[in-house]
C-alpha cells in the first residue's frame, strides 16, 4: 500500500458527494487556519464549479484559456503546466478550477475505457510543483466519480464535512463505500484525518445527527461549526474568517482543525 509519507506534501481531500455541505467554506478557513499557525499552503480547486476559485477573487482564472487545471488532470503529458497556472491569494497559494473542468468526467471516463489510466495526474502534478508547500487542499467535487477519485487518489487523507441533518448520514455512507471500493482497486490506504460538522443549529435534528456523526467516525477528531453570518460574509469578501474585518467565534474550530492535522502529520512521520 502506498504510504502517507511518500507523498509530496501533507496533502488533505476535501470530500463530501453531497452538494451543499459548505465544504468550500470549511476548506477555505482551514487554509487561512494554517496559514495563521505559519504553514505555505496550496488550495486546490478541483471542483468544475468553480465556487472557491471564483470565491477567491480569481473569476479571470476560471475562465482562462489552456494551459489550465482541465489540461493538468486530463493530460498525462500536460502535469508540469501546473506550475504555469497557480495564483497567489492574500493567505495562500491556488491551483484554480477552470470552466473546462466540466469536461473533465466525461474525459477521463473515455481515457479509462481505453486503457489510460489518468488518475494519478494530479498527484503527479503536484509532486512536480516548483514550490514547497507544508500543506496541500484539495476541494472535491460534489460527486462520485474519476474527477473525485483523482482527489482521494492525490491526497489520501480526508477531511469530511457534513450538515447536521438527516439526508447526510446517506451521504456519509455512500461516502465511505466509495474510499472502500478505492482503496480496494488501488491498493492504497486513504485516512480519515477529521470530520467536520457543519452549519450546526439549535435544533433537535441537528443535536442527534452531532451524536450520529461522531459515531460514524469514532476514532478521528470530529468538530463542530455553528452557522454564522461571519464565515458567509468572509467567503463572499473573498478570504478566511482570519483575514475578514468581522471576526467569528468559530475561527477557534478551524485552528483547532489546523492543530490536529499538524498533530496527526507529524505522528505519521514518525511511523
Amino acid at each position: 500500500m502506498t504510504s502517507h509519507a511518500s507523498q509530496a506534501y501533507n496533502t488533505v481531500a476535501l470530500y463530501n458527494a453531497k452538494g451543499g455541505t459548505g465544504k468550500t467554506t470549511v476548506g477555505i478557513n482551514v487554509a487561512g487556519a494554517l496559514n495563521q499557525r505559519g504553514h505555505d499552503v496550496l488550495f486546490v480547486d478541483l471542483d468544475p464549479q468553480g465556487n472557491a476559485t471564483e470565491g477567491l477573487g480569481l473569476v479571470e482564472a476560471y475562465d482562462a484559456q489552456p494551459p489550465n487545471l482541465f489540461d493538468v488532470v486530463t493530460d498525462s503529458e500536460m502535469r508540469d503546466a501546473a506550475n504555469e497556472i497557480v495564483q497567489e491569494h492574500q493567505e495562500f497559494d491556488v491551483l484554480p478550477s477552470n470552466v473546462d473542468m466540466l469536461n473533465a468526467e466525461r474525459e477521463l471516463i473515455i481515457a479509462d475505457y481505453e486503457g489510460e489510466d489518468v488518475l494519478p495526474n494530479l498527484s503527479h502534478a503536484l509532486v512536480a510543483l516548483d514550490r514547497d508547500y507544508d500543506y496541500v487542499l484539495i476541494d472535491s467535487p460534489p460527486f462520485f466519480g474519476e474527477v473525485s477519485d483523482s482527489a482521494l487518489f492525490a491526497a489520501q487523507n480526508v477531511l469530511v464535512p457534513a450538515l447536521t441533518e438527516s439526508t447526510s448520514q446517506r451521504a456519509v455512507e455512500l461516502l465511505l463505500d466509495q474510499i472502500e471500493r478505492l482503496e480496494q482497486t488501488r491498493d492504497i490506504y486513504i485516512r480519515e484525518v477529521g470530520a467536520v460538522a457543519n452549519r450546526v443549529e439549535s435544533t433537535n435534528e441537528a443535536e442527534r445527527m452531532q451524536e450520529w456523526i461522531q459515531q460514524a467516525f469514532p476514532d478521528i477528531p470530529v468538530f463542530n461549526v455553528r452557522k454564522r453570518v461571519a464565515l458567509q460574509r468572509a467567503y463572499g469578501a473573498g478570504v478566511s474568517i482570519f483575514e475578514h474585518d468581522e471576526s467569528s467565534d468559530m475561527s477557534k474550530v478551524f485552528l483547532d482543525i489546523a492543530d490536529s492535522l499538524d498533530e496527526q502529520f507529524q505522528e505519521a512521520t514518525h511511523v
